[in-house]
């Protein structure tokens, strides 16, 4: 019995947890460290802050419901809720008197203590700070590799406050640099053999971690700037008060910590407005509590949404019956052609949009009419909502009808929607375990995937991706359904969504046997891999902070695309071609000038008359008067410029255009061979000269041979060193 002690309901009562809810009187055990510790007043007891006492269980006997009104009912079955305090019994076994002093958390102590030159125990504050980043600290990993992600809501809003506040308080102990990386790698080094998933998610984990503390830096020198800009502001105005407005400013806009903003301004001489901080914050919450609030000028009661049976996974065509029609949200008995309406069924194979795929299309048959369904929404169990109107006559709540789905769309979905989950097992294989999806989008036309990676992804492992999922496709795997207790299903390793709520039953899709796809789904999908035909990713891009999202297409709009690109690759060939064509004409007319303006610079040659060949004195032939042009030429030389037979050929013809008798010999070297070309003019080959056994002669001293006739020849040879010397030929040979 002096064990045992009573203390009433401020001290041994629990809940409830908010403003009502279940109770009830509490008994603690607690663990005493004997007189020796704590504040040593002879009325120390269990309920006493001194630290002699440390509570390691707690049994809540819930037995009331209390009401907001503070009044409490018995509830119809009690029950006894208990929990033990881990660390603190560990304490107790480890002979510490503070859980800070256990194998759990001294480790991460003594590496804050090196890290920052300050040693545990020695300052009150200071301890409160390490202790803090201690806590956080190893919190942090486990939040990270459960899949959680820095956010500004929900869970991922939870981290970044952890992060942000372990971060400020390593700032108070003089821990200026990121270091949090070396707090989470203790942790994992500590308590990675008994959770795998910190060891295996290490680099994910060290990654965000990273990534986010590099942010706050940037947020809080941010911060810095404008907190003192408002404190030289005040200071010139002679206020020694930070507002509420620009506290909330700081922090709502900004990031920065309301804690920081108080111990800044106070180290100062600033006294800070937390009255209207608090006040603008409460503005914020009702902007979001109006935001929230579902207006509607109907009221509740007019409107009657009857529940259907889902028959979609297998069947796209059923008898049914209309349950009811709304026009306006208000229900009606009839609608008849051209008007818009919502349609309830008894059963349906229309699927609601859910999950990220979108709601089916097609038609609701019966004798009186036809409704055609743009869209089909789900968003309450069983609640399909059929929206589209009516095409032809009149249909009304009662009749018989035939519901029918547009086949081919709904299969398309299906093959972008199997395509996700593949998609999510091959970004897992090439990016890691960490990988998780963060959201989709199922339509008809494409897929969009987000999900959980802090870098953009390279070609290569795009690439990589790509193939895998259209290797899974060509294997023609088997996917089908199960149906197990969700328990189950976690325990298994199915992949379920992190912020989706489950029942205690869910419907687990499966791709192959044995499974490398296994996901909690309630989406349609095809029977085989095969199905989806062919996979393409379009594009991949950053929606914020370690999020990623893949666009994509499958079957026909993969076919589409492929298409498009096609016929977008054959117009840009033929523009290329064209413009490519144009300037290969553009080329070769300016090789051909250039070539004619270095063979119209070429000297006459210096030859004896041979018959009534008379040979002028060596001269440009583009300095040729109108009296010399009527004397014969000999004219040879190399035309460097000239890059083809052809243009070679063009260049002699050019040049003699300016003369009425000449020998021509011409040479150049293509591909590093000498080419040749000659022409004789009608009045010498009467006299006998010959253009085709120049030729001859000429290539046959670089190892050569020509052919052609009296007027024009041309030939090659295979010694580049010998051009010069054939050349000198042609004097002894006119």
């Amino acid at each position: 019995e002096d064990r045992l002690v009573r203390f009433g309901e401020e001290d041994n009562f629990w809940g409830p947890a908010g403003d009502s809810g279940p109770c009830g009187p509490c008994s603690e055990i607690h663990y005493d460290f004997g007189a020796g510790v704590g504040c040593g007043k002879p009325s120390c007891a269990p309920n006493c802050e001194c630290g002699r006492f440390s509570e390691i269980w707690n049994l809540v006997f819930i037995q009331y419901n209390q009401d907001e009104e503070g009044q409490r009912t018995p509830l119809p079955r009690c029950h006894i809720d208990t929990g033990m305090g881990l660390e603190r019994t560990a304490a107790v076994m480890q002979g510490k008197s503070s859980i800070y002093e256990t194998d759990f958390f001294s480790p991460l102590l003594g590496l804050l203590s090196r890290l920052s030159g300050k040693k545990y125990g020695t300052d009150a504050n200071m301890d409160n700070s390490m202790q803090v980043v201690a806590e956080h600290g190893r919190g942090i990993p486990f939040l990270i590799a459960d899949g959680v992600l820095p956010d500004n809501d929900g869970r991922g809003y939870v981290l970044r406050r952890l992060l942000r506040r372990a971060a400020l308080f390593g700032r108070r102990l003089g821990l200026e640099k990121p270091f949090l990386t070396k707090i989470a790698k203790k942790t994992i080094d500590r308590m990675g053999h008994i959770y795998p998933e910190l060891v295996n998610r290490q680099d994910i984990i060290l990654k965000v971690i990273e990534a986010e503390e590099a942010r706050f830096g940037e947020t809080l020198s941010i911060g810095l700037e404008l907190l003192e800009g408002i404190m030289d502001e005040r200071e010139t105005d002679r206020a020694g008060e930070i507002s509420g407005e620009d506290v909330f400013r700081l922090y709502d806009t900004y990031g920065f910590p309301i804690e920081l903003t108080r111990e800044i301004a106070h180290k100062q001489g600033f006294s800070v407005d937390m009255e209207g901080f608090e006040t603008e914050m409460e503005k914020q919450r009702e902007k979001a509590r109006e935001a929230r609030k579902f207006a509607t000028s109907v009221g509740l009661d007019t409107i009657l949404i009857h529940a259907s049976e889902f028959k979609g996974y297998k069947t796209l065509c059923c008898k049914t019956k209309i349950k009811s029609i709304l026009v306006n949200d208000k229900n009606t008995p009839t609608v008849t052609e051209g008007q818009k309406a919502e349609v309830h069924l008894e059963e349906t194979p229309f699927y609601g949009e859910k999950g990220g795929q979108v709601g089916d299309a097609g038609f609701i048959t019966g004798d009186n009419g036809k409704f055609e369904v743009n869209d089909t929404t789900n968003p309450a169990a069983k609640e399909f909502r059929h929206i589209g109107r009516v095409v032809s006559g009149t249909i009304s709540v009662g009749d018989e009808v035939e519901a029918e789905v547009d086949k081919e769309r709904r299969l398309d979905i299906a093959r972008n929607h199997t395509a996700t989950h593949l998609l999510q097992f091959a970004l897992r294989q090439v990016l890691g375990k960490h990988v998780l999806q963060r959201g989709s989008l199922v339509a008809a036309d494409r897929l969009r995937f987000d999900f959980s990676h802090l870098t953009a992804m390279t070609e290569e492992e795009l690439a990589e991706v790509q193939s895998i999922v259209n290797d899974k496709i060509r294997h023609n795997l088997p996917v089908y359904d199960e149906e197990i207790p969700y328990k189950q299903a976690i325990e298994d390793g199915v992949i379920a969504l992190f912020d989706e709520k489950y029942g205690d039953v869910v419907r687990v899709l499966k791709i192959g046997k044995p499974p490398i796809s296994t996901e909690l789904c309630g989406g349609t999908h095809v029977s085989s891999t095969g199905e989806v035909g062919f996979f393409q990713i379009l594009t991949e891009s950053s929606i914020g902070g370690g999020l990623r999202r893949i666009e994509a297409v499958t079957g026909r709009g993969a076919e589409r695309v492929t298409k498009q690109k096609v016929d977008t690759l054959v117009s840009e060939k033929s523009e290329l071609q064209a413009e490519l064509k144009a300037e290969r004409r553009r080329i070769r007319t300016l090789e051909r000038e250039l070539a004619l303006y270095e063979a119209r610079q070429l000297p006459s040659s210096d030859v004896e008359i041979i018959g009534d060949v008379a040979v002028g004195s060596p001269q440009t032939f583009t300095g040729l008067d109108d009296k010399e042009r009527g004397v014969t030429k000999v004219i040879v030389g190399t035309v460097r410029s000239a890059h083809t037979v052809d243009t070679l050929r063009e260049v002699a013809d050019g040049l003699g255009l300016d003369l009425k008798s000449y020998i021509l010999v011409l040479a150049t070297l293509i591909n590093d061979k000498p080419f040749f070309v000659a022409k004789v003019t009608p009045d010498l080959i009467d006299k006998g000269y010959s253009a085709v056994r120049i030729i001859k002669e000429v290539t046959k001293i670089t190892g050569g041979g020509g052919g052609g006739n009296p007027g024009f020849a041309q030939g090659s040879g295979k010694d580049r060193d010998k051009l010069n010397e054939a050349l000198h030929l042609v004097k002894s040979l006119v």
